[in-house]
């Protein structure tokens, strides 16, 4: 919540600045596409936001009244539909790799992840 005082269920720009900073990156090129958790409550705001600025999406509802919106070029979304099928941390140690990839995480950073992940997973 941002510090302004307010009524249940009302929600502000202000606690979705995460995602106007990703969506910024995004139209600057520095992203193809961009990945934000956050309450349910924020979507139909986060959705307007995107569709106002015909920016495709994806929301995967993660439980406890949270999302994932994926969000950026319809290649990476298709390819994001096909992969993640099940909860982020179900994900294989590949399937890890290529999302942490695609979403512009350091990649010396994605190499010892991945390494660590196929190492418990043997």
């Amino acid at each position: 919540m941002d510090i302004q005082t307010k009524r249940q269920g009302e929600v502000s720009a202000v606690d979705l600045k995460g995602l106007m900073n990703h969506i910024y990156e995004y139209q600057k090129g520095g992203r193809r596409v961009g990945l934000f958790t956050c309450n349910r409550r924020y979507e139909p705001l986060a959705r307007a936001r995107l569709e106002r600025q015909h920016i495709g999406y994806i929301i995967q509802p993660v439980g406890n009244d949270r999302m994932n919106l994926f969000f950026g070029r319809k290649e990476c979304l298709d390819a994001i539909r096909m992969m993640v099928t099940r909860p982020l941390n179900q994900l294989t140690p590949e399937e890890d790799f290529i999302l942490g990839a695609m979403l512009g995480y350091d990649i010396c950073a994605q190499c010892e992840r991945y390494c660590e992940r196929k190492g418990r997973a043997s």
